[in-house]
């Protein structure tokens, strides 16, 4: 028997009934706080379950509670199969599933349980409680009461003592509340550093939202998002949504076009490519738009989707097939790439785009010489800069972010 995998507590435990006192966050039952704030950084997976038709308000309640506890919800119905449901959330997870749900509840899910999942029954006025300090959990057990929340974390560290053997060591403290509440308030980090764009499911360009909606990201980045969301006081390097340009060929070709206004006399022009939306290959104005956007053979056709899926960076050449020519060289003009045209335009992007740490492909178009802008990535390698050079610069560009955020929060860095 593995340890424990997951938590779901279900609205019965969370949610007080007529008859219970409400103490802590308005609301919520007795003992429900305490263990959601012991819960929140325990590194377990944590989900509310309740089933469809709970009131608007209650409902509202547990979504607050969730985004404050970093938990995940789950709407289900008696006829659902609770470890098929969780784990359609919480992949890759060995040991035991743990359904928190009151004494007048315990009946629910009852059908489709099995061995990996432990119901909890909390408060039972028939069943008697476990007496074992130890709580004794044996692979065949189905049930398991208590007699109020506050135990739960108990039953937790003794089922993970049981999975990780002999060698386990299980460190207990005794405080205050309001010392622990000091504790559970202690922010964990200052600065996040993320690269969202690896963390993506499924991009759908053809929503009408804008932003956020159109981004399946992974379990382990949204429950990154909830956590940021929680704590204000905490950078992050950068905004989830200031990414979602980047995801856009279309979007960030657009923004390009602006570097126009970087352009002056005497020197090297710098722009964005060339570029038309295809929709279908069948259209039989193709030919008129390409040449209405400058485009000629050959030339390269990409998703519209830049990053984040599998198929992101497949392309196709539009080309004719070379013709022979008399001399095995072609004389080609050497135009050097001009690195303050270059630098300007990385400070343009920078505020376009507000991001911190990205990168562009810079080509040089053969005969006028402009520096024609064709990629921008997000957190890119830097493989190819010397590490005397791309680890001052990019540490600089961390704590000019970090320093700037304080400010705007009045809060000086220690």
């Amino acid at each position: 028997m593995g340890g424990v995998r997951g938590i779901v507590l279900d609205s019965s435990v969370l949610l007080p009934s007529a008859d219970d006192e409400v103490i802590g966050d308005a609301g919520l039952s007795s003992g429900a706080e305490y263990l959601l704030r012991k819960l929140r950084y325990s590194s377990i997976p944590i989900g509310i379950s309740h089933e469809q038709g709970l009131s608007s308000s209650k409902e509202c309640l547990l979504k607050e509670v969730a985004k404050t506890y970093l938990c995940t919800i789950f709407c289900l119905s008696p006829e659902d199969d609770i470890s098929s449901e969780v784990s359609q959330i919480w992949e890759g997870k060995d040991g035991r599933l743990i359904h928190v749900v009151s004494w007048c509840r315990e009946d629910i899910f009852q059908k489709k349980n099995g061995s990996h999942v432990l119901k909890v029954i909390v408060g039972s006025a028939e069943r008697e409680a476990s007496n074992d300090s130890g709580y004794a959990v044996t692979a065949e057990m189905l049930s398991i009461s208590i007699n109020k929340l506050q135990e739960l974390p108990l039953l937790v560290c003794s089922m993970n003592i049981k999975a990780a053997g002999e060698e386990a060591l299980a460190v207990g403290y005794v405080m205050k509340p309001s010392r622990e509440e000091d504790f559970a308030k202690l922010q964990l980090v200052d600065a996040i550093l993320h690269k969202a764009t690896d963390e993506i499911l499924a991009v759908d360009m053809t929503s009408p939202s804008e932003n956020s909606d159109k981004v399946t990201f992974t379990r382990n980045l949204q429950e990154l998002q909830r956590y940021v969301e929680c704590q204000t006081d905490c950078c992050v390097i950068d905004p989830f949504n200031n990414i979602f340009p980047i995801l856009d060929r279309m979007k960030i070709q657009q923004i390009l076009m602006g570097l126009e206004t970087l352009n002056i006399d005497g020197r090297c022009r710098i722009r964005a490519p060339s570029f038309v939306k295809v929709d279908s290959f069948d259209d039989p104005n193709l030919e008129q738009r390409l040449a209405e956007a400058k485009l000629v053979l050959p030339s390269i056709v990409k998703p519209q989707v830049a990053c984040g899926v599998s198929d992101a960076h497949s392309m196709r050449w539009c080309s004719l097939k070379s013709l022979p020519v008399s001399k095995e060289q072609l004389n080609v003009d050497n135009h050097k790439l001009d690195l303050e045209l270059v630098k300007d335009a990385a400070d343009w992007l920078r505020k376009a785009l507000d991001l911190t740490i990205f990168g562009f492909d810079v080509v040089i178009q053969e005969g006028s010489g402009d520096h024609v802008i064709v990629d921008v990535n997000y957190l890119p390698s830097f493989k190819e800069v010397p590490d005397d050079t791309a680890i001052p610069a990019f540490w600089d560009a961390l704590k000019e972010k970090i320093v700037q955020e304080r400010t705007k929060k009045q809060k000086p860095l220690n």
